[in-house]
């Protein structure tokens, strides 16, 4: 099953054969109280460096989050994404909990984008899913609902059922809903991770859907997260994981994932692998030479 997004230039696959997607946290203000400032101010200048980082690190498409207070959201998406579309032809991830900013973002945007996100309440489908439908877009699906975060992976299991059933109902392909299976920082529970392996696991079993999470997640609140997230991402792509809105910026993780590509055969022959490496030796010479010169 694939999930395809686009650009004006550019094509992204989302599959289980398919190399792992990896959708770009930065763009982002959460947590980022400069960056909040600058938006606030209709200062949009940093974004063009999240942009170029994140691709350099290996991003394949940019999540787009705009959801800073006191600002008129749907505005400002609207002028994140048309400057971003104006530099980069890497697809975007629209992310948005406010109806009128996702509706800005489709409006605005140019190709055939990935929404993060809606929930298994049936009035937030009833609002979200008409407007996906409309624009031919695919949507990040979270099976959690209004009794909260369900604790098992059986009952993940339900409401994602509930969600494919109404994704169907709507005319949406299945091929366009990819589900975040609900990543929780194990320091909080030592059973976290080991509930969103079994519920990726069940759900590619049963329906074969693409997936994704927010990876640095399950690191929440402890030391060395790079390492944490590294060593969790390969695990959950072996279970049936197969994309992450993860830092792209940060080589130690963005190597887990290409290594895990290579070795679960998603990476025929190491092409991708040996591209990348000899790119790498490649700047690092550059970057030598002009030192020395």
């Amino acid at each position: 099953m694939h999930t395809v997004l686009s650009s004006p230039g550019q094509t992204v696959t989302i599959g289980h054969d398919q190399p792992f997607c990896i959708i770009g946290e930065r763009i982002n203000p959460t947590g980022r109280k400069k960056f909040q400032l600058q938006l606030r101010e209709g200062n949009l200048s940093a974004i063009e460096k999240d942009v170029a980082d994140q691709i350099a690190g290996g991003a394949n498409v940019l999540d787009v989050n705009m959801g800073v207070p006191l600002t008129d959201e749907p505005l400002l998406l609207s002028k994140a994404i048309t400057l971003i579309q104006s530099i980069t032809d890497v697809p975007i991830c629209i992310d948005s909990s406010i109806i009128e900013a996702l509706q800005a973002g489709l409006e605005t945007y140019q190709g055939k984008a990935l929404v993060n996100s809606v929930t298994g309440e049936d009035d937030r489908m009833d609002l979200v899913l008409p407007l996906i439908k409309k624009h031919g877009a695919a949507i990040i699906a979270l099976p959690n609902d209004e009794t909260g975060i369900p604790a098992t992976a059986a009952e993940r299991m339900v409401i994602t059922e509930k969600i494919v059933r109404t994704v169907e109902k709507y005319g949406i392909p299945l091929e366009d809903l990819v589900i975040d299976p609900l990543a929780m920082t194990v320091g909080a529970d030592p059973e976290a991770v080991k509930i969103t392996l079994e519920t990726i696991y069940l759900i590619r079993e049963k329906w074969g859907l693409n997936m994704t999470l927010g990876a640095s997640n399950i690191s929440f609140g402890l030391p060395y997260r790079h390492a944490l997230n590294a060593a969790f991402l390969p695990t959950a792509m072996s279970h049936g994981l197969t994309s992450a809105v993860m830092d792209s910026r940060t080589p130690l993780i963005v190597e887990s994932v290409r290594a895990a590509d290579l070795l679960l055969g998603l990476d025929p022959w190491g092409s991708n692998w040996i591209t990348r490496f000899r790119a790498m030796e490649a700047a690092k010479t550059a970057a030598d030479s002009e030192a020395g010169a």
